[in-house]
């Protein structure tokens, strides 16, 4: 039985490459390096990695980093049963012990006690201690980390220590270029070219916005859950305050601004 079964993707996810990220990541894998993937949220930092953990036929092993995560969150911990104790490898000990891709979503909502752990896997050791279980876990030679986070979010008390950052590779995100936004956005969802571009111009609108008030811009993502709700009937304007605008934020004055924005395009 493949222990990693439940983490294989069976079906390409769609993905619409910028420029030679692709390759790169392929190479990176080729060395067995770690990667960092840094970017906006909603930008395809995830869809990204699962591409291409769907193109190298490696499991995803997926983890969404929180302040609460423990070290034994990822490495696992011993279980009380009624016939005594059994260890079960948390998710990080799983994918380096069968050869999996282990991602770290938001890694630096985890503490930076908890993120420790991953040193000893990045750099030429590839290796996992299990010191409540007295075991060292070396590497599958299929095994890869790979990190991402939102660099719009860091602070003082949220970034990654130097001492972890150096270990990585990396890529810098950005929301896509207008064409391949829109080329995303009819795939994805199914609407014409015309109602993918109306819904850029607000997106564009509202990135301007960024940092004069709104702390993130618009995703591609709520760009693409409003091109759903319009392939299910509500009308583009609903489909942009519902999706687009609300979602957003909750200062009355840039809702009116991001409202004024539709009805200027719709």
């Amino acid at each position: 039985m493949d222990p990693l079964q439940d983490w294989r993707i069976a079906r390409e996810p769609h993905f619409q490459a910028q420029a030679d990220e692709v390759a790169l990541f392929e190479a990176a894998y080729a060395a067995r390096l770690p990667v960092m993937v840094k970017g906006p949220t909603g930008c395809g930092k995830s869809r990204f990695v699962e591409y291409m953990a769907w193109r190298l036929q490696r499991p995803l092993v997926t983890v969404a980093c929180n302040e609460d995560m423990t070290a034994a969150d990822l490495v696992g911990r011993f279980l009380l049963e009624p016939s005594g104790t059994r260890w079960q490898d948390g998710p990080l000990a799983l994918a380096a012990r069968h050869g999996g891709i282990c991602y770290l979503d938001e890694v630096v909502e985890a503490r930076q006690d908890t993120t420790v752990v991953i040193h000893a896997l990045t750099d030429h050791r590839r290796q996992l201690p299990l010191d409540k279980k007295g075991e060292l876990i070396h590497a599958h030679p299929d095994f890869q980390l790979v990190i991402s986070y939102n660099p719009g979010y860091q602070s003082l008390m949220k970034d990654l220590k130097p001492s972890t950052r150096q270990r990585f590779t990396a890529f810098d995100f950005d929301y896509p270029p207008a064409e391949v936004e829109a080329e995303i956005l009819c795939t994805e969802t199914g609407i014409g070219v015309a109602q993918a571009h109306q819904l850029i111009v607000v997106a564009q609108a509202a990135r301007r916005l960024k940092g004069h008030g709104l702390v993130e811009g618009m995703s591609t993502r709520l760009l693409v859950n409003a091109g759903r709700l319009m392939q299910g009937g509500v009308s583009m304007q609903a489909a942009c305050r519902m999706a687009m605008v609300r979602p957003l934020t909750d200062d009355a004055d840039l809702r009116d601004a991001l409202e004024h924005a539709v009805l200027a395009v719709i």
